[in-house]
């Protein structure tokens, strides 16, 4: 039996859940598949979960197409002999369909057949009896937001899954959603690079009383403090930053001197360049915590810390001048944005 550290806690949104500011997400866990990491150690991953648990960290991030079902596989695993009073909680997803096979993109169905068939895997997978957080991964390509939101509202209110939200959808769809039935939660990307939710949908969730959880804080890495040029050249074909912009040319360069930029903040305190570029997304108004990946315990390790730390004013328009000095990203710099 683990026996987890306190952390501070956060109200997530209307859900009733308090939630760490940090979350271990579960995405590079699923291992090779078409917007995969390339090959994972299993039982590196199951421990990375059980480090964070042990750690306080007390909520999981996941996604039935992460793997295409091998991430929740492995959260189930990893959390199959934790007492149930003790469990983290677990957010999912839904919405892409993947049988056309790992190595092909994935459809976006938001069909309610489709997504009761995705609920009922999900469920036998983590091995839970109600979903914690349903979240709609991305627009459906086949139906309305009106038709696949209504799917998450009744299975909401049939003690299926206990809150629901929407990931990567923008303020429009987020109006037509909320006219049906509240959104819980907000899952946008957010980093000091890719900064553009901080110009619409954040604001949105603040004033809609919207948990706001945002992916990526790190950029996948760049913004971690040990990545370097030659790691990007030496990226398995396999891992889809191989090919993303942000890992190329002069972005690249750009966001390894953003990276480089915030490492005097991290000696100052002790801490990682990750946990300062984690505690930068923390800062903006709205933000409610952070999903941070993991494939071993001690990448864990590397950012555990940032659900207890917190920048200054200052230090935050600090940083906002690094990210106008090399050009990184884009979006609104958060030089006035700490709290």
């Amino acid at each position: 039996m683990m026996t987890a550290t306190a952390l501070p806690t956060v109200a997530l949104g209307r859900t009733g859940f308090a939630i760490t500011r940090v979350g271990f997400g579960a995405w590079a866990a699923g291992g090779d598949w078409i917007f995969g990491w390339g090959h994972q150690d299993d039982e590196q991953s199951i421990t990375a979960i059980r480090r964070a648990v042990e750690l306080g960290i007390n909520w999981i991030d996941t996604a039935p197409t992460y793997g295409l079902g091998h991430s929740e596989e492995l959260v189930g695993a990893a959390l199959a002999d934790i007492p149930r009073s003790e469990r983290p909680y677990v957010f999912t997803k839904c919405g892409l369909d993947w049988g056309t096979g790992e190595r092909a993109m994935p459809k976006f169905v938001g069909r309610r057949d489709a997504l009761q068939k995705e609920l009922d895997a999900s469920l036998r997978r983590l091995r839970v009896e109600a979903i914690d957080l349903w979240q709609v991964h991305w627009p459906a390509h086949d139906v309305g937001i009106e038709d696949y939101w209504q799917t998450l509202v009744d299975a909401r209110a049939a003690g299926k899954v206990r809150a629901i939200g929407l990931s990567n959808h923008g303020v429009e769809a987020l109006e037509r959603a909320e006219a049906i039935g509240h959104v819980d939660t907000l899952q946008p990307p957010f980093s000091a690079i890719a900064r553009g939710a901080a110009a619409d949908v954040i604001p949105w969730a603040e004033a809609h009383g919207t948990g706001v959880i945002v992916y990526s804080p790190m950029q996948s890495g760049l913004l971690t403090g040990s990545f370097t040029a030659e790691r990007a050249a030496a990226l398995s074909d396999l891992d889809w930053r191989k090919a993303d912009e942000e890992f190329n040319g002069d972005r690249l360069k750009r966001n390894l001197a953003l990276a480089a930029a915030l490492a005097p903040i991290a000696e100052r305190h002790g801490v990682t360049v990750g946990t300062v570029a984690i505690a930068w997304t923390l800062a903006f108004p709205g933000v409610t915590a952070a999903i941070v990946g993991a494939r071993s315990p001690a990448q864990v390790d590397g950012w555990a810390a940032a659900a207890r730390f917190a920048l200054s004013a200052d230090e935050v328009a600090e940083i906002g001048r690094a990210i106008e000095a090399t050009g990184a990203g884009s979006g609104p710099l958060g030089a006035d944005h700490a709290r």
